[in-house]
């Protein structure tokens, strides 16, 4: 199936819907994520408007959804050969929900070391001075 001139647009028109800037649709076209169809008799990259905006759309979720560009560019690559990557795309998102339960953990963990801090820093407010910067993060047995 050949690209017709009606259906391809210059980078610029492909940022204006897009909402993407110029700079950031030729950087994913350095890394392969996007292609131009051609280039115009005065050089400029054209696009195939449909397909390159549904590619953008899929950059712009997956990076929202945590994914690296190197990840999107394997499921872009999936995709060219004329298959789906919902199977790893699935895998994907399940390491991204289980990171995202650690990082919930850490979070909390943080949280009960702070409220066990501040619940014994009222008595330390009115101490006189020592070698510690503050006495609230400093117990007396730190070196």
């Amino acid at each position: 199936m050949s690209t017709t001139v009606a259906n391809l647009v210059k980078i610029g028109e492909l940022s204006q819907a897009s909402g993407l800037s110029v700079k950031t649709i030729r950087y994913y076209e350095d890394l392969g994520l996007i292609h131009a169809a051609k280039r115009s008799r005065g050089g400029f990259r054209l696009f195939e408007e449909k397909m390159t905006l549904i590619r953008l759309q899929f950059i712009k979720q997956a990076q929202s959804l945590g994914m690296s560009l190197s990840e999107i560019k394997a499921f872009l690559q999936v995709r060219d050969r004329g298959e789906l990557p919902c199977h790893e795309v699935k895998a994907k998102l399940e390491d991204q929900v289980n990171e995202i339960e650690r990082q919930i953990q850490a979070l909390k963990h943080l949280q009960k070391q702070i409220q066990t801090l501040l619940e014994g820093a009222d008595p330390i407010l009115d101490t006189p001075p020592d070698d510690r910067i503050c006495p609230i993060i400093q117990s007396n047995h730190d070196g």
